[in-house]
């Protein structure tokens, strides 16, 4: 019998962007970060908090990593959005203060992010996007 609770295999660039986000001073709080809303779990990859000077309060976000290395960008990328769409009404039920990205590859994001569809997609459906550089395990660009 298939146990729905088993958390996804970690995205290959995971450990990138912990490194990356650490860098410019986030600290990782959650690896995953687990929500539940009503009777559905959620496993977003990671959760980060960063300490605001003179606020007791931080700025909190959630990063959903995806590769992209897969044989069609296309349907990876119809998983992505739907992915994301579900846990950003997952973070607005349970964790509102916290913004979610979804992390890219700088080169994914250079090749495919950069045609007319995807764009007016990312768009339409508010999508903020955490882009970086894998190699150098830093971030190249926030999309807001």
């Amino acid at each position: 019998m298939l146990d729905y609770h088993i958390m996804s295999a970690k995205d290959i660039f995971h450990q990138s962007v912990c490194i990356a986000l650490e860098k410019v001073g986030w600290r990782i709080t959650n690896d995953p970060l687990y929500l539940k809303v009503n009777d559905v779990e959620f496993y977003i990859d990671l959760g980060a908090e960063r300490l605001i000077a003179a606020e007791k309060a931080g700025l909190k976000i959630a990063v959903e990593i995806k590769s992209f290395l897969g044989a069609s960008e296309v349907k990876e990328f119809h998983l992505a959005l739907g992915q994301i769409l579900n846990y950003r009404l997952a973070l607005k039920q349970d964790e509102p203060e916290r913004s979610l990205y979804l992390a890219i590859p700088k080169d994914t994001y250079e090749d495919f992010f950069s045609r007319q569809f995807i764009q007016d997609s990312i768009a339409e459906y508010k999508i903020k996007l955490l882009i970086f550089d894998s190699i150098k395990q830093e971030i190249a660009l926030w999309k807001e």
